[in-house]
């Protein structure tokens, strides 16, 4: 039985300054932490959640103060209970692991449904967008509050793959290893356009009302069509056959005119309501618009690949890059340009490839096939 966890938060009372030059007056970043960190905090590990993940990466946590129904029964247990404790992969024996909500979040961290100590009201419309970089920044200010000067490594997969290859490029002197799973270094066209079809399925819900719907009827239909949108890339089309031919459909399967009609379309209608119970359309907005615009050299202020990475090799950076050969969200030919420019720049680096049929969601699901070689990694 797993144990349970509690929620812990950073405040950073001063002004934050963003990418963009937007400030906030105040910083709270919500997080979880596992196993005792060292006495020169040089066996800390950061991991990085995906797109609409939590802090809450092991344990049972059945509540986070402040967040009221959003913290529905299926996020108690942690995302990666397999791979954090003792003897795991990240062994909790050996490693002090840090999960932080991300900043725009919905989960305790400052975000748009947070209350804009200025104006007293929910931030809403007003709270800035936020960038890779703005996140590293962010979590920098958390690691220095453990007087955690060098982590022993940063691990993040799919949007959390984004934000650790931006850790470890803008700050390549605070981390030793790299874990970066199933991400790439610059938005593909094919993920802008899909993201872009979210991005307007949640603006053009009558409820959003420019993300200022907090006192009112939120954007349900549009969160739950931009949800159904992305869920089809991040699980094998075979896994959701599978799965769909399980479900019975609904008796309230029916649109303003339209009645499903088969499994599969109840299944996305399904994973759709599900999601808006437990997530903010701001937040999911904000992390969305992160994603879209990510660039490796633009977050870490370099002007080329290998100005970029000579960092990770001057500061002797190891990296482990994993592909999963049937990713529908992040292909393999994404995290293949990340090892391309870490060869060129001769970083150390492993590139392995995950042979599932589970698509992008294997590193949830298949802590065997990661376990062997991020072990491997941190032992280095």
């Amino acid at each position: 039985m797993p144990a349970e966890t509690s929620t812990k938060f950073f405040e950073h009372p001063e002004v934050f300054e963003l990418r963009d030059g937007s400030t906030l007056p105040s910083l709270t970043l919500a997080y979880e932490t596992w196993g005792t960190l060292n006495g020169d905090g040089s066996n800390a590990i950061l991991l990085l959640h995906a797109l609409s993940g939590s802090h809450h990466a092991a344990g049972i946590n059945t509540g986070i103060p402040g967040i009221g129904e959003l913290w529905q029964p299926e996020l108690h247990q942690g995302w990666w209970e397999d791979m954090i404790g003792p003897g795991k992969a990240l062994d909790t024996d050996n490693y002090y692991i840090i999960c932080p909500n991300y900043l725009g979040g919905c989960y305790g961290s400052t975000g748009p449904a947070s209350i804009n100590p200025e104006t007293g009201k929910r931030w809403g419309s007003s709270f800035p967008a936020v960038s890779a970089a703005d996140q590293v920044n962010a979590f920098a200010l958390l690691l220095d509050s453990f007087s955690i000067e060098k982590l022993h490594a940063v691990v993040g997969s799919s949007v959390g793959g984004l934000i650790a290859l931006t850790f470890a490029t803008r700050l390549p002197e605070r981390v030793k290893n790299v874990v970066n799973i199933a991400a790439g270094f610059k938005t593909t066209v094919l993920n802008r356009l899909i993201l872009f079809e979210q991005i307007l399925a949640i603006e053009n819900d009558p409820n959003f009302n420019a993300g200022d719907f907090y006192d009112k009827q939120p954007p349900l239909y549009g969160l739950a069509l931009a949800r159904m949108i992305s869920h089809k890339t991040f699980v094998h089309l075979d896994s959701i056959e599978k799965r769909a031919r399980q479900d019975v459909i609904q008796a309230d399967d029916v649109l303003a005119w339209y009645r499903v009609r088969d499994q599969f379309q109840s299944y996305m209608l399904h994973q759709g309501k599900k999601f808006v119970r437990r997530f903010d359309a701001n937040t999911y907005l904000r992390i969305i618009d992160l994603w879209s615009r990510f660039d490796g050299l633009f977050e870490g202020d370099a002007e080329s690949p290998e100005e970029l990475f000579g960092r990770c090799r001057e500061a002797g950076q190891n990296w482990l890059v994993f592909s999963i050969d049937s990713d529908f969200c992040f292909y393999p030919e994404e995290q293949a340009e990340i090892v391309r420019y870490l060869e060129q720049s001769r970083v150390e680096s492993m590139h392995i490839t995950v042979h599932s049929d589970k698509g992008h969601d294997s590193f949830l699901l298949e802590p065997d096939l990661y376990t062997p070689h991020i072990s491997w990694l941190l032992r280095s």
